[in-house]
């Protein structure tokens, strides 16, 4: 019989957070896969765990992957752990869980913290429909282009916001969608948990004096409800841009977040209106 794979969610912050489920299921595998292991180790020592930790991480995921496949058809019991919160939500695991899935060994998981659900639920947006978008690209450009993606999602969309590029990433994304209303949470479930609560180009003006530090998620309200979008206009704008020597992709991404108009729609009627031009 082949064995199991739980993924296992563990505490953003607050230790209190992780279920007695939870410390059964790490104390009864035969290993634990730990992005870092001694941050799960100082978990393990808090709740008496002494399963072997091995690690499992972006960066040896791939050559790690078919040990640990081998491990669990060989009938043991893996348990999959992040630093915080719930594995493959922005953390490595779906390489694993894919190739387990492959050989028909069961995987299950034990639910726990994940903190764009935190994030959300103290948000006061909306949180049906929602979408999360992960961490910014590292580059200006990929940030400008996740920012528009973003900028154009009209419902409430969650992402992170890096320790090292926190304030150019909230002025790449105010400066696609900087009228809507935000949360900015930090140290979620802490004891100094902060909820920052502003329009996002004022809350990026705010912390671009004093950029935060720490993990910070971002939750950014739905788009406001407009009945005065007048497409052909936008459309007019985007053709006379490309006509101008911009791409005409560019242009259809940066009118897109601009009117909060779907973008593939917008690019669709810009191609056919120039073909018929």
């Amino acid at each position: 019989m082949t064995g199991t794979l739980i993924l296992v969610a563990t505490p953003i912050g607050n230790l209190g957070d992780l279920p007695p489920r939870a410390i059964a299921a790490m104390q009864q595998a035969q290993v634990l896969l730990c992005e870092d292991t001694r941050r799960t180790g100082n978990l393990c020592r808090h709740f008496g765990i002494d399963t072997p930790r091995l690690s499992y991480h972006d960066h040896n995921e791939h050559e790690r992957t078919p040990e640990i496949v081998a491990r669990l058809k060989a009938g043991q019991t893996v348990a999959l752990v992040s630093d915080a919160g719930t594995p493959l939500v922005n953390d490595p695991g779906l390489t694993l869980v894919r190739a387990a899935l492959a050989e028909n060994v069961t995987v299950t998981a034990i639910p726990g913290p994940a903190a764009p659900i935190v994030a959300l639920v103290v948000s006061g947006f909306p949180p049906v429909p929602c979408a999360f978008f992960g961490f910014p690209p590292p580059k200006a450009k990929g940030r400008l282009a996740f920012a528009a993606e973003v900028a154009a999602w009209p419902h409430t969309a969650i992402c992170f916001v890096s320790p090292h590029r926190g304030a150019d990433e909230l002025a790449a994304l105010a400066a696609a969608a900087g009228e809507r209303p935000a949360v900015l949470a930090r140290e979620l479930t802490k004891t100094y948990e902060t909820c920052h609560r502003d329009r996002l180009d004022r809350l990026a003006a705010t912390l671009a004096a004093a950029p935060p530090k720490g993990e910070w998620t971002l939750v950014l309200g739905p788009k406001p409800a407009s009945t005065d979008i007048d497409l052909t206009a936008i459309v007019a704008a985007a053709l006379a841009a490309a006509a101008a020597g911009q791409s005409l992709k560019a242009a259809c991404t940066e009118l897109a977040a601009r009117h909060a108009v779907p973008w593939r729609i917008l690019y669709k009627l810009a191609l056919a209106a120039g073909k018929g031009a």
